[in-house]
């Protein structure tokens, strides 16, 4: 049986008509560049968040973890940085004979740095213990 990637005819892609495409004005003309900067951040956000929380983590692991959510989701559009930490605490209070857990939310702080035209916008999740809940939130807007 083929791999799938050998089943792909390349030559079919329409990459001519995606380059002269304006998706911009196609698709974001609703929207300010404010706006834009905001959306760029949550969606960068929402998709660190769903595509990592469950990872298994352990003290040995966490900085090639951090750094791999940071070069993935660094590639989203419009992210100009990202910074990504898991809780040491967190995993130095494990105890089980595996020596890892699983990532949640409430062992990550996130800042999210999205620019569009001239705006920037840092888009920010931590634990609130207050709250006792990882909170995504807009932490910063510049104009």
């Amino acid at each position: 049986m083929k791999e799938n990637s050998e089943n792909l005819d390349t030559k079919n892609l329409n990459t001519e008509t995606v380059d002269k495409v304006d998706v911009d004005s196609e698709y974001f003309s609703n929207i300010s560049e404010r706006e834009r900067a905001i959306f760029e951040g949550a969606i960068t956000m929402g998709a660190l968040f769903h595509q990592f929380v469950g990872t298994p983590v352990s003290i040995k692991s966490a900085e090639s973890l951090e750094r791999s959510i940071k070069g993935a989701m660094e590639l989203q559009p419009c992210i100009e940085k990202l910074e990504v930490t898991i809780d040491r605490n967190t995993l130095h209070a494990v105890e089980n004979e595996y020596d890892y857990i699983s990532l949640t939310g409430e062992m990550l702080d996130v800042k999210v740095s999205s620019v569009y035209g001239g705006k920037r916008v840092t888009v920010r999740l931590r634990y609130v213990e207050e709250l006792n809940y990882p909170l995504m939130y807009i932490e910063k807007i510049e104009e």
